[in-house]
């Protein structure tokens, strides 16, 4: 069993760009009876994905994830997954020994701009590069799944 240990920030700026390499993602959430296990079907440029997530403890979560064939994954995000899909552009920059990921989200959720970092642990320090801002780990609004329930262009700020 995988764990995935994540903090979420929002971005500001966008100075990192030059240094990222990109990729478009579309994703889609099927339904679950219990409102708390995460079933996501994802296409990242060519390669398509289907993860299972467990509940969230602290920063922490159990996590299965397994390619797909591609024509699977556009059927089920076509006909199966809850509306509407989450659209993004997904930047990738290393940074010391860590992978950022920062996602510039589109459709719905345009105008949101957040990086994720994986972690080892839930204890392991993170030098925050210039363009983060705000920590958003704890607050459920930004998970994707909930970004699909409730996006971005609905919020009231």
């Amino acid at each position: 069993m995988a764990i995935e240990i994540e903090r979420k920030f929002l971005v500001k700026g966008d100075a990192w760009k030059k240094q990222a390499k990109s990729k478009l993602y579309r994703q889609g959430y099927i339904a679950t009876k219990d409102g708390i296990t995460t079933v996501r079907i994802r296409i990242a440029g060519e390669q398509a994905f289907i993860t299972i997530k467990g509940k969230t403890e602290g920063i922490g979560r159990a996590e299965f994830e397994y390619e797909i064939p591609l024509e699977d994954a556009v059927i089920m995000l076509d006909k199966i997954c809850d509306r509407p899909l989450v659209e993004k552009i997904r930047y990738k920059l290393q940074i010391d020994d860590l992978v950022w990921e920062i996602d510039e989200f589109l459709g719905e959720n345009e105008g949101l701009v957040m990086a994720e970092v994986e972690l080892k642990d839930e204890k392991q320090q993170v030098n925050l590069p210039e363009w983060i801002s705000e920590e958003v780990t704890h607050d459920l609004r930004y998970y994707n799944v909930n970004l699909a329930k409730n996006p971005y262009k609905n919020w009231k700020f």
